[in-house]
């Protein structure tokens, strides 16, 4: 498992450079590879690349990235009171894309950041309709739809 989620992950750094500067997709890729380390020493090896190892996959890369997406808008909302260096809003798109949008929204209302910025508000819900897009898409292409 360890080396299938590592490939997937990492191989998403190299293929997409803002990633690489993207620090919550580190911190996210950090905690499903220990979450798949931890599954594979304690409890079961997987096939690399079997059926269980990537529902797996879906589960803690779901989890992880919502998550991630959570703390990120929390920084970002204390970095704002203090008058500190800002995360970018595309990086926080960029995680919401990757499946972190739930994440998001939670952090919007808990927070109450990000939440009267118009111009924000229809990027994040471009980004959503965007990830629902490639979803149909891929679903499309396995022949489920």
């Amino acid at each position: 498992m360890v080396i299938t989620y590592s490939i997937i992950l990492l191989g998403l750094l190299v293929l997409f450079k803002p990633l690489q500067r993207n620090r919550f997709y580190m911190l996210h890729t950090a905690l499903v590879i220990g979450a798949a380390y931890y599954i594979e020493t304690h409890w079961f090896r997987a096939s690399v690349f079997g059926s269980k190892t990537l529902l797996l996959f879906l589960v803690f890369q779901l989890i992880s990235i919502n998550l991630v997406t959570f703390i990120a808008y929390g920084v970002d909302k204390r970095a704002a009171q203090k008058g500190e260096w800002r995360i970018p809003e595309a990086d926080l798109h960029t995680l919401e894309f990757l499946g972190g949008w739930s994440g998001a929204l939670l952090a919007q209302k808990f927070f109450r950041h990000k939440t009267k910025k118009k111009s924000f508000r229809t990027d994040f819900y471009l980004v959503i309709l965007a990830e629902f897009a490639v979803i149909a898409l891929i679903l499309h292409f396995l022949g489920f739809i």
